[in-house]
């Protein structure tokens, strides 16, 4: 019988560094997670497998802030505060920054320009004194023993590397550290199937004059190009709007799923393999579309195809709560709330987009993220915030943006410190300290607290 394993020589690792905090992964989780550390005093490594910040943002060009706001008895109030609105602060100074603007009529959203997103990050975490280790990608831990790691292992250009911390937390997005550690976790719904990825692209060159409000128009020529024949598509809900140059929009139409109709599953490498080459075929067919029907569009042409995929779900860890679909449509609180998610749910179905939302305007419009959701199981000195936070497929449908994301990342920085600081781990820290620490860094944690007004 053919061998399906070899055996890896022993090796010493060399040791890059020693830190209070390491934080793996770079998207909003990771940026606000390790700066909030850094704020607090203490010495932070955030380690980035690409050579910018941004994570899906930047990374999978999906230009748009998702749940930075909510709307709230039918008023529109931008809720996610705190060190979230230091960066957009500066991507705004950089001329990068769109108005809000409406989806489905119900809640705000707010695109940005990547390349100001990847500059206004490297300036916050420079301001905050985080070290940053880019083109590093995690690749195992080591244990000190069975309840905490002693050493995060990355494969660099230099080779096989360690970093020892007092205290990690996983904004991978993937849940890799804290699966290196033991951690439970799920995938995807009841049958294992995770969110349907997405290949966004970018469009030049288009006449805004002639464009117009192209976005109302689109959904009925996709419709009567479907029944002619003339153009497929992977789904029904498009994304086709303006960046703050009119002459460039941001386009999504796809959706990547296996021969057997089921989602890609984005820790899977084959799935992922055929999801970028699948996912690039969709957007040349987009775009094919938009040049020929769409007026305003036809001397356009491709400006940025995205260094990734875009995925929204892959492994979620089992924490002391799980966020769930009936929490966000109930507008939930918590007693241990640290933030708060305005975003509804969002389920990638097959063919489609359906947003589910709170009542509104009966309702708040937003709930609460309990602390619970960042602290896994089974391992001492671990976090994890982010879209691989501890959420039922359900909730993690409606908490996966960066609004939420912005949230958990500070709450998670803002935690670490405070159990070096107290000689705790974080599952110990006392919760009414955490909270009160947010506040004063200007975070919305929903409990006793005022809505912000306006946007």
């Amino acid at each position: 019988m053919r061998a399906t394993t070899i055996d890896e020589p022993a090796r010493k690792v060399p040791l890059y560094g020693e830190y209070e905090v390491v934080v793996l992964g770079g998207g909003p989780a990771g940026i606000v997670a390790a700066a909030s550390s850094a704020q607090a005093g203490r010495k932070t490594l955030l380690i980035e497998r690409y050579g910018f910040l941004g994570g899906m943002g930047t990374a999978a060009g999906v230009t748009n802030f998702c749940g930075l706001h909510g709307n709230v008895h039918g008023e529109h109030r931008r809720l996610v505060q705190g060190m979230a609105s230091e960066l957009l602060a500066r991507i705004d100074h950089l001329n990068g920054l769109n108005t809000p603007h409406l989806i489905l009529g119900k809640v705000f959203a707010q695109a940005y320009d990547t390349a100001a997103y990847k500059i206004a990050a490297d300036q916050l975490l420079a301001s905050h004194k985080v070290h940053i280790l880019f083109h590093a990608l995690g690749a195992g831990v080591v244990m000190g023993d069975n309840s905490r790691i002693d050493a995060l292992l990355v494969e660099t250009k230099a080779g096989r590397q360690a970093v020892r911390a007092e205290i990690f937390i996983d904004c991978s997005g993937d849940g890799d550290l804290a699966v290196w550690a033991g951690a439970p976790f799920e995938i995807g719904d009841a049958h294992g199937h995770p969110l349907y990825p997405s290949m966004m692209l970018r469009l030049n060159g288009i006449d805004p004059d002639k464009a117009g409000d192209a976005w109302r128009t689109i959904p009925q020529l996709m419709e009567r190009a479907a029944a002619a024949g003339t153009h497929t598509f992977p789904r029904k809900s498009a994304i086709v709007r303006p960046q703050k140059s009119g002459i460039e929009w941001r386009v999504n139409f796809t959706q990547v799923a296996r021969e057997d109709g089921n989602a890609i599953n984005g820790v899977e490498p084959d799935d992922l393999t055929r999801g970028e080459i699948e996912g690039r075929k969709q957007a040349l067919a987009a775009y094919e579309f938009l040049r020929s029907t769409v007026p305003g569009f036809e001397k356009s042409y491709i400006v940025d195809l995205p260094p990734q995929l875009g995925i929204r779900e892959t492994r979620r860890i089992t924490g002391g709560y799980q966020l769930s679909g009936e929490d966000v449509l109930g507008c939930a609180s918590f007693e241990d709330s640290i933030g708060v998610n305005g975003w509804p749910i969002e389920a990638h179905v097959p063919g489609d987009v359906v947003f589910t939302f709170p009542p509104i305007p009966e309702s708040r419009g937003f709930n609460e993220l309990p602390y619970r959701m960042l602290v896994p199981e089974g391992v001492d000195n671990l976090l994890v915030a982010g879209r691989c936070a501890s959420m039922t497929h359900e909730g993690q449908s409606a908490a996966r943006v960066s609004g939420a994301c912005f949230v958990m990342g500070e709450a998670a920085g803002s935690a670490a410190a405070l159990a070096l600081s107290g000689n705790r781990i974080p599952r110990e820290i006392p919760i009414e300290k955490l909270q009160e620490t947010l506040k004063q860094q200007g975070a919305f944690i929903g409990r006793d607290q005022t809505v912000p007004e306006g946007l």
